[in-house]
């Protein structure tokens, strides 16, 4: 009898043992949202979302824009992403394809329109923390938003503000600077994780002068850096499915801790093509 229940307690503790080892799965996460992915759907142009879009009036710190979101209630509130444009550029001429792409992905979209068009890094940075700011507190879609899920990108001088945003709120889940050009200084205080994609025929913000910003950020900030082939400085403003094969699953993985995105970008991309130069501190861990 006492062999046996030595042989009992073997057992039971191998099976602990080997439940503990088990990771959570994707399911049990409340911030998962739509199907498992695939190369193919990271590369749609629209996810499983249906949209709708409604126009914001200037005000509240920054000049009014647009925000996208997905009209499903069911499933409870979702991440929010704040996009600001370049040096003399609008939101709507620019970058407002991503809106309605992002959204269908299952993310709420807020499109800022900046209150000069010539706003250095760390204006465009304060406007969009004030667009987050009213999109979770004020506007009509607040509800909709989950407010400890936020994060911010922006497109050169618009990219800059994204990485002074994330420095000013350590809180946002991501910040992703594309072609990012950052006047006010280095990354040396930025803790939030992010990423920083330029092009390899950008000759506005040059591939050596993004080398050194990256190379500025803490060794213990998650961060990926990527150069597209041929891409100029103008990549983001027009639809680009290379970026947002990128861009999604980086944002489902940090804003969303969906566990099912990392293949996608670690220990590479999962589809290099068009990716000149690729550098990640993988395994991403997004948060519990």
């Amino acid at each position: 009898m006492r062999r046996l229940a030595v042989t009992i307690a073997a057992v039971l503790g191998l099976l602990v043992t080997a439940v503990a080892a088990v990771p959570a799965s994707a399911a049990d996460n409340p911030y998962q949202r739509g199907p498992a992915p695939t190369l193919a759907s990271v590369a749609a142009t629209r996810g499983t979302f249906a949209t709708a879009q409604m126009t914001v009036s200037p005000g509240n710190g920054f000049n009014g824009g647009t925000i996208y979101y997905p009209t499903d209630t069911s499933l409870g509130t979702w991440g929010a992403v704040a996009i600001v444009p370049g040096y003399t550029a609008r939101f709507a001429d620019e970058e407002a394809w991503m809106g309605p792409w992002l959204a269908s992905f299952g993310f709420v979209v807020i499109g800022v329109e900046t209150n000069s068009r010539t706003d250095f890094d760390t204006a465009r940075g304060t406007q969009l923390l004030a667009a987050l700011d009213y999109l979770t507190q004020k506007s009509p879609v607040r509800t909709r938003v989950d407010p400890n899920r936020l994060s911010v990108i922006g497109h050169s001088m618009g990219g800059g503000g994204a990485l002074v945003a994330a420095e000013r709120r350590p809180s946002l889940k991501t910040a992703v600077g594309l072609a990012p050009f950052k006047p006010s200084g280095n990354l040396a205080a930025d803790r939030v994780p992010t990423m920083i994609m330029g092009g390899t025929a950008d000759t506005t913000v040059t591939p050596s002068y993004l080398d050194g910003l990256h190379a500025t950020l803490p060794a213990s900030t998650e961060n990926a850096y990527l150069q597209l082939t041929g891409a100029n400085h103008l990549f983001p403003t027009k639809p680009n499915t290379l970026e947002m094969r990128l861009l999604i699953p980086w944002l489902k993985t940090f804003v969303d801790s969906d566990t099912r995105y990392p293949q996608f970008l670690c220990p590479g991309p999962a589809d290099p093509t068009g990716i000149a130069s690729y550098r990640g501190t993988c395994p991403y861990l997004p948060a519990a």
